[in-house]
């Protein structure tokens, strides 16, 4: 009895000496979208459709103690594409649309991710990190000067980027670097064609935000470190690796119970293509005001860039408004249910002195999301 009694107790001190397993928690959302898109391109080009489309991300986070956590995104990685490669309406940003014979393929993949360490002043993390481009307009200033409205990062680049981030508390306020790498580009070391190591391009993003009373106050500059290829609906404007710089600054101003905020960044590039010679040279600026009270969400965006590389000079000329009001149909600590009417309207205009070319986009849409 005596030696039954002793293996009991080494038992149970064992189960309270094994190492503690990190606990994997997941949650996320799942969200079903109806789109009206309603667009104009002139001459009477016009493309009127209606889309049924759905997305589910789901969200992983482990906490490993002692500061080190673990946290990942996990959706649709690859964009809604239609026969020829191209990408389907409404594709992109996870989002699938559902085509006319059923066939779509929603195929889940770790789309963001990154693991590090939170401590009392500072934090350190590395992996796929989220950007928040949505909340802030540099990133699609930087990656897509000629017409960085309507979220062109969130969108097709799934807003992440691969590096590593360090933030710590300096002053009254707290600094954050991060340093990424866009692409890999491999060439040989021969004049004019590489800088071998240093083809890839690197990039590098400083903030810092602050609290000057009531106001919060962000500066930030986001520049390529190399070379590098800048993602651009306009390839035709903007192709080749370049070196582009953007900096400015995020503001939030309470207003009552609502919050107001402006951001206003600028971009430029002069540079001549490795190997071959091309010239590069454009400038441009985005100015955003945006409100926010309650359930209801807006804001306005104006761009202008313009492009010298070429013998003529070629403006763009870009206006954008998203308007949300979101209704919670069913609120608890387990998740939740709720709609959202919104209005997306985007009107962009090329000029390169001699043509000019309009074009304007209208999409409503109505969301119901459930999160759990």
């Amino acid at each position: 009895m005596k030696k039954t009694l002793s293996i009991l107790a080494l038992l149970v001190l064992a189960s309270y000496a094994r190492p503690a397993a990190a606990e994997l928690k997941f949650g996320g959302d799942a969200s079903i979208r109806l789109r009206g898109q309603f667009q104009d391109k002139g001459a009477d080009n016009n493309e009127d459709d209606l889309l049924f489309q759905y997305r589910v991300r789901l969200n992983a986070s482990a906490d490993l103690g002692s500061g080190y956590v673990f946290k990942a995104v996990i959706g649709n990685e690859a964009p809604n594409l239609k026969s020829d490669g191209t990408v389907a309406p409404g594709g992109g940003g996870g989002w699938q649309t559902v085509g006319s014979a059923n066939t779509e393929r929603y195929t889940l993949g770790v789309y963001q991710f990154y693991f590090g360490r939170n401590l009392e002043e500072s934090h350190y993390y590395a992996g796929r990190l989220p950007l928040n481009s949505t909340n802030n307009p540099v990133f699609d200033l930087a990656l897509y000067p000629s017409q960085p409205l309507d979220l062109p990062v969130n969108t097709l680049n799934n807003d992440r980027l691969f590096g590593f981030t360090y933030g710590r508390k300096i002053g009254p306020g707290e600094l954050n670097a991060v340093v990424g790498v866009f692409d890999n580009d491999s060439k040989d070391d021969k004049a004019g064609e590489g800088d071998g190591l240093f083809n890839d391009g690197y990039v590098l993003s400083l903030a810092y935000k602050t609290a000057l009373g009531s106001v919060t106050v962000e500066p930030q500059i986001f520049t390529a470190l190399t070379n590098h290829s800048v993602f651009n609906q306009d390839l035709s404007a903007f192709a080749g690796s370049i070196t582009p710089v953007t900096f400015g600054a995020n503001v939030s101003v309470p207003a009552g119970k609502a919050k107001i905020g402006v951001s206003a960044f600028y971009t430029s590039a002069d540079d001549t293509t490795p190997g071959s010679g091309e010239s590069v040279d454009y400038s441009g600026y985005l100015f955003r005001l945006k409100a926010e009270s309650g359930p209801f969400l807006a804001w306005y965006d104006y761009n202008r860039t313009t492009d010298r590389s070429g013998t003529a000079d070629v403006d763009y000329t870009n206006q954008f408004v998203w308007a949300q009001y979101k209704i919670k149909l069913y609120e608890a600590a387990s998740g939740s249910f709720s709609l959202t009417p919104t209005l997306r309207y985007l009107a962009s205009k090329k000029d390169n002195g001699t043509v000019e070319t309009d074009t304007s986009r209208l999409r409503t849409e109505l969301y119901a999301t459930v999160t759990f």
